[in-house]
């Protein structure tokens, strides 16, 4: 089975602020677990977060992969194909 376009294209960019969520830094919000965007580095938090901003800024901008955020987790998820890679 051969992995999607975008998962397949994803790049690796710098995380726009590595000690957590944006939106829940500048907040106060909590969040469960981080996922960093492919396209630009946001850095937001998961599905299973109060405010899921890593889904929201998909929703807003669609830009399609995430990666995990947390240590030791290296897979990406492709919002458009619903594709892990």
């Amino acid at each position: 089975m051969a992995i999607c376009e975008h998962l397949s294209s994803a790049a690796d960019p710098t995380a726009r602020t590595p000690d957590g969520c944006e939106e829940c830094l500048a907040t106060g919000s909590r969040w469960v677990h981080l996922r960093r965007c492919l396209t630009c580095g946001h850095i937001g938090c998961c599905d299973s977060s109060p405010n899921k901003h890593a889904t929201r800024h998909f929703h807003e901008v669609a830009h399609p992969v995430i990666q995990s955020y947390e240590p030791g987790e290296q897979w990406r998820w492709c919002y458009v194909d619903n594709e892990m890679g």
